[in-house]
C-alpha cells in the first residue's frame, strides 16, 4: 500500500499589473475565474484605469489545456480542484498573502484604497483568503460568485464593505444558490450590498464603470 507524503517547494507565480503600484491611490487586486489567464482577465478592468489606479491580477498556480486533450490549444488556470483541496487552499492563500504584503509595502501613499474582486471561482478564493489570513481591504467585491460554505462570513472585518454583483441571466449562479447566500448573509454580521444587472456570467464594461462610480470603488 502506498503512503502519501508532501514537501513544500518554491514555485514561480505570475501576476500582471496595469498602472503604478507605488503611487496609486486605489489598488485593485482582481482574481480571475476558472479557465482564465491573468494576462487576459486584467483587460476587463482597463475601462476604470486612471493615473491614480493600479490593477493587479494574480494568476492561479495550476494550469491546464482547456480542450482537455493533447498538448495543443489554449491554456487556462484554476485556483483549486477537489483533489487535495486543503493543500491547494494553503498554497494559494500563502501566495496571495505574500503578493498582498509586497504590494502594500511598495505603495507610498497613506490611506490607499484597496479593492479585492473575486470573479466566479476567484470569489471563493478571495473568501478563503480572507478567512485564513484575516486581511484588510476597503471593498470586497464578489462578482458572479458566492460565499463558500466552509467560510465563516464573520471573518471579514467590519471595516470592509462587501458587495455581491451578478447578472440576472448568469448560467452558473442559479436562483437556489443566490437564495442560499442571502440566507447565510442574514445569519451573519456581514453587511453586504447586492447588485444585479441584466447580463450573463461576465464583467460587462458598462456595469463595471457604472458601479465603480456609484459605489466609490475608484
Amino acid at each position: 500500500m502506498s503512503v502519501r507524503h508532501n514537501i513544500t517547494v518554491p514555485k514561480t507565480a505570475n501576476y500582471y499589473t496595469i498602472g503604478n503600484v507605488k503611487t496609486a491611490k486605489t489598488i485593485w487586486i482582481v482574481l480571475h475565474g476558472y479557465g482564465y489567464l491573468a494576462e487576459f482577465f486584467i483587460k476587463k478592468f482597463e475601462p476604470i484605469v486612471n493615473n491614480e489606479t493600479c490593477i493587479i491580477a494574480p494568476e492561479a498556480l495550476s494550469k491546464f489545456y482547456l480542450n482537455g486533450v493533447g498538448v495543443d490549444g489554449r491554456v487556462g488556470a484554476s485556483w483549486m480542484t477537489k483533489h487535495q483541496r486543503e493543500d491547494e487552499i494553503i498554497d494559494y492563500t500563502n501566495y496571495l498573502q505574500l503578493l498582498f504584503e509586497t504590494v502594500i509595502f511598495e505603495n507610498i501613499n497613506k490611506n490607499t484604497k484597496v479593492n479585492i474582486v473575486g470573479f466566479s471561482q476567484g470569489g471563493a478564493t478571495a473568501c478563503r483568503w480572507f478567512a485564513t489570513k484575516k486581511i484588510y481591504c476597503t471593498n470586497l467585491i464578489l462578482w458572479a460568485s458566492v460565499f463558500p460554505e466552509d467560510v465563516d462570513f464573520n471573518a471579514i472585518q467590519k471595516t470592509t464593505k462587501v458587495f455581491l454583483v451578478y447578472g440576472t441571466k448568469d448560467e452558473f449562479l442559479t436562483e437556489e444558490r443566490v437564495a442560499s447566500v442571502k440566507k447565510q448573509l442574514a445569519n451573519s454580521t456581514v453587511d453586504c450590498k447586492i447588485i444585479t444587472f441584466d447580463g450573463s456570467h461576465d464583467i460587462p464594461k458598462e456595469v463595471l464603470v457604472r458601479e465603480a462610480k456609484l459605489n466609490e470603488w475608484g
